[in-house]
């Protein structure tokens, strides 16, 4: 496998500071030969004038966050990160690699999840090369690659998790957002290593059911938290009752026998649990009537 080779090329300055006055020395032995009749200092200096502005073309300029890879006759020379004007052999071919942090968004994937449920998924990914040599030359196409796979590890990962947990217990795409990006990060980065790539950060970033069972899993999940919801009632109010009963039997407010106490058990019960307000009803005769 091709690995990086760190390349520290010449400053370009230093190469312009000797080719621009040897520029103007050459101009100036042509314009001489050519006054005086000296045909071998006019095609010598012309000779040196051509080399030097052929040499000119091996300064090239580094951006801050780039690398250049250099190439000469196919052969990987190196990559020279240091920002600034530089100066290597007009003959190595140079491609510019981008090394600033990235980041795309999937597209929707229509996937099954563990248990079989049609669901759509997408995924934000960022990732930035760190490796210039793989990413040119382990790959065809480094950015499509990149995709591809990313979308790739997102479906498998998909398939791995329901899309809604039962109990706590269970990890799932929507209930364990954490755990699962931290997957799907592991997931793209072990297919995305060999391009000379890091993945910095993978999310989802559009999950939901598949339009034909979207609104079934809606009346799930809207039964799911009804049953929930009256169970957290059911508790509170069996709570309330017994507080009730303890405070007047403490006090001695009333003395109640079985059948009594069942009945306003019942009562209370139906007052507290029911989903509309209760009418009151007035006993204006004895206390048991």
């Amino acid at each position: 496998m091709n690995k990086e080779n760190a390349r520290n090329a010449v400053s370009g300055l230093a190469a312009l500071a000797l080719f621009v006055p040897l520029l103007l020395a050459c101009a100036y032995g042509i314009v001489r030969g050519a006054m005086q009749g000296d045909v071998a200092l006019a095609v010598g200096s012309a000779i040196v004038l051509v080399a030097d502005i052929a040499a000119l073309a091996g300064l090239f300029v580094v951006n801050p966050n780039e690398g250049l890879v250099l190439q000469l006759f196919g052969s990987y020379v190196g990559t020279v990160r240091a920002p600034g004007l530089r100066f290597a052999s007009p003959f190595y071919t140079k491609r510019r690699i981008s090394l600033r942090v990235r980041n795309f968004e999937s597209s929707r994937l229509k996937v099954n999840d563990i248990e079989g449920n049609p669901i759509e998924i997408a995924a934000v990914v960022v990732w930035r090369v760190v490796d210039t040599a793989e990413a040119c030359f382990e790959v065809d196409n480094f950015e499509n690659y990149v995709h591809v796979q990313s979308e790739a590890a997102l479906r498998n990962m998909a398939t791995s998790y329901p899309y809604d947990a039962h109990d706590d217990e269970q990890t799932s795409l929507r209930g364990h957002t954490a755990k699962i990006a931290e997957h799907l990060k592991q997931e793209i980065q072990e297919r995305l290593t060999k391009a000379g790539v890091q993945v910095l950060e993978a999310r989802i970033s559009h999950l939901a059911y598949a339009a034909e069972i979207a609104s079934v899993m809606l009346q799930r999940q809207q039964a799911g938290a009804i049953i929930a919801a009256r169970q957290r009632i059911v508790e509170g109010a069996v709570g309330m009752v017994e507080m009730a009963l303890e405070r007047l039997a403490s006090q001695k407010i009333l003395d109640l026998d079985g059948e009594r106490k069942a009945a306003m058990v019942s009562n209370l019960l139906v007052v507290l649990c029911s989903e509309r307000a209760a009418q009151p009803v007035v006993n204006t005769g004895t206390l048991y009537q």
